[in-house]
């Protein structure tokens, strides 16, 4: 088995060589998004859960060998669901659910937050629309009831204002202890 410390370096391995590819056309590359997003979650006081779920939310583009395929294609490669299937090897449902969810939770903002939509990206109308539009009135509140959609609806705020070019930001190792203390333990 694992040990913590060889878990968390697999995981920076992936940022190392995978991180530096483009963040869907918003002029800063994965592991940048992915540190902005990481020191936003730790900037608003969240659990080590959540700012793990933030810093590693967008992993399934990296760890899926067809996503840059799929994207080029105009089609979903449904990187949350990989990247929560990649994660839940080394951590629970408090980590991989809110990744899980994330995408849902765009689709549940522009449907309940009037305002929300004009915050969005050009990237993410753009994946907004292959993700399915925004949830009917129904379908948001079915979303919302579920468990962690609250945590995936603050970590989906936090993607969204995580795309701030040459935007100073820790390292990965300053996130270590997050990651570590939200491991599953044997």
């Amino acid at each position: 088995m694992e040990t913590a410390s060889q878990a968390i370096e697999a995981i920076f391995e992936v940022y190392r060589a995978e991180g530096e590819r483009d963040y869907g056309g918003e002029r800063l590359s994965q592991t940048a998004h992915a540190l902005q997003c990481g020191l936003l979650a730790e900037k608003e006081g969240a659990s080590p859960a959540l700012i793990t779920a933030a810093l590693l939310h967008d992993i399934g583009h990296l760890v899926n060998p067809n996503d840059r395929v799929a994207r080029n294609k105009g089609e979903d490669g449904f990187h949350e669901v990989i990247g929560c299937d990649y994660l839940s090897r080394w951590f629970g449902p408090d980590v991989t659910q809110p990744i899980m969810w994330h995408v849902a939770a765009k689709r549940y903002l522009t449907a309940v937050d009037a305002g929300y939509f004009s915050t969005l990206s050009q990237g993410s109308v753009r994946s907004l629309e292959l993700q399915g539009g925004p949830f009917t009135a129904e379908r948001a509140a079915q979303y919302i009831g579920r468990p962690f959609a609250k945590d995936a609806v603050m970590l989906r705020r936090w993607d969204e204002g995580a795309k701030v070019p040459r935007l100073e930001t820790p390292s990965l190792e300053h996130f270590r202890p997050h990651i570590e203390a939200s491991m599953k333990r044997p």
